[in-house]
């Protein structure tokens, strides 16, 4: 059964750090080595893995992201965030992450972002481990 964690997002877009979470749901499935599912079950929002060392890192994919699917640009979707379901399409709902020694293995610089689109909110992130 999955674990939720609640995520609460202070912007439209946003990316959140949510790796110290899923560690400590990973130690209490008292799992020595598997895989961790993290599954965002929203349409407005995402997941990814990248650096998290760098604040500017989030900054750029934000900034790229804007660029690349601007809010307001004559979309059909009526509710005003069609530019929020592109991007969460593109981020992707899911990431699994190897679990080594009851561990998350993530590179030096990896985290696990929660990425939000259509904020602020309050929201849910499933994590799996097995």
């Amino acid at each position: 059964m999955p674990v939720t964690i609640s995520v609460r997002t202070d912007s439209r877009i946003d990316m959140v750090d949510i790796t110290a979470s899923v560690q400590m749901e990973v130690s209490k499935a008292d799992v020595s080595d598997g895989v961790c599912v993290v599954y965002v079950p929203h349409t407005t929002a995402g997941v990814t893995i990248n650096e998290g060392a760098d604040p500017a890192v989030c900054q750029d994919i934000i900034g790229k992201l804007n660029e690349l699917v601007p809010p307001n640009a004559g979309y059909r979707h009526m509710e005003g965030n069609a530019d929020s379901h592109i991007k969460a399409s593109l981020m992707g709902s899911s990431v699994t992450v190897l679990v080594e020694n009851g561990r998350l293995v993530l590179g030096t610089w990896q985290k696990i972002f929660f990425c939000e689109f259509d904020g602020p909110r309050s929201r849910r992130v499933y994590v799996r481990v097995g």
